[in-house]
């Protein structure tokens, strides 16, 4: 009798592991749009420092495995702009202030790393190491700049690509010189098929800097290579560079988001104090999207 107890409670024990094991076999990223540490947020840094431009999402960021943004400015103390009408840059500290606002990741890939050149890049990418936040979308060639970073939880693996077809104002785009990345479509598709083809156990997430500002519909140019990008083994597309929200789809039950929006940014158009923040979950067999309503309020996001 006192044996066939220990049986039962045995099998009870591993069943609530095996459920537990399954419910924690999960991986969770929240996504932002730009993320612009200059300008306007200047005296909301000084004051209360870059932790508190977050405090509206500070729940989510924390809940989540990861946090992605869009830095929208390269964060260097050495000066050196180039030549273009919209130049940010952010001091080295707020690098600590992201990483204690629960960032994880930071997409490079857009029209404003550069406005510090080469040396802001390069200090870009080493002050946000120094705080072991991962920079991506970025390199001293092509074939770095084009390649994923890779986020893995138990036997979850994702594989972000980061990259801005868009032309940047002023700036050269050169092999060997470390860069954003701006490798067009037809690159874009081909990396992803190949990455595909040797990992076909991980999820693709395409993280691109597109499209029109202040359109809030996509360009048929966006429509037709989000969809080469899906049918080419893409499992989500995060879109931003518009400033508004552009709607977003379903492709072959693949979810793409167009344009988030702003996210921490001081613009003035009503339209640009609206946001999208997708909190996504990889699960072994799914992927479970919830997208929730920001407003940009005193330049900072705060969920509906």
């Amino acid at each position: 009798m006192l044996r066939n107890i220990l049986i039962i409670l045995v099998l009870i024990s591993v069943g609530f592991c095996s459920c537990k094991t399954q419910e924690n076999n999960q991986l969770t990223i929240v996504f932002t749009g730009d993320v612009l540490l200059d300008r306007g947020l200047k005296p909301l840094i000084e004051k209360k420092g870059v932790t508190s431009l977050f405090n509206g999402v500070a729940p989510y960021f924390k809940s989540a495995d990861y946090v992605v943004i869009n830095l929208e400015c390269p964060i260097s103390d050495t000066i050196s702009p180039v030549n273009k009408k919209y130049i940010f840059r952010a001091d080295s500290k707020c690098a600590d202030g992201l990483k204690n606002a629960g960032v994880t990741h930071c997409a490079l890939a857009n029209n404003h790393t550069m406005d510090q050149g080469c040396i802001g890049l390069r200090n870009t990418v080493d002050n946000l190491k120094k705080e072991c936040i991962v920079p991506f979308g970025y390199g001293n060639n092509e074939d770095e700049r084009i390649a994923p970073t890779i986020i893995q939880k138990d036997n979850i693996k994702v594989a972000l690509f980061n990259a801005c077809p868009l032309r940047i104002e002023n700036w050269e785009k050169k092999y060997n010189q470390i860069d954003v990345c701006q490798s067009d479509y037809e690159k874009l598709i081909k990396k992803v098929k190949d990455f595909k083809s040797k990992n076909p156990d991980y999820y693709i997430v395409m993280i691109l800097h597109w499209g029109t500002e202040f359109i809030s519909t996509p360009s048929l140019n966006q429509r037709y290579y989000a969809s080469g990008l899906i049918n080419s083994g893409v499992d989500l597309i995060i879109g931003h560079h518009p400033h508004i929200i552009q709607q977003q789809c379903v492709i072959n039950n693949k979810y793409v988001f167009y344009s988030l929006g702003n996210f921490v940014f001081d613009q003035k158009d009503p339209l640009g104090r609206k946001a999208l923040m997708p909190i996504v979950t990889f699960k072994s067999d799914t992927i479970l999207v919830d997208v929730k309503n920001v407003d940009i309020i005193n330049n900072q996001p705060v969920v509906r």
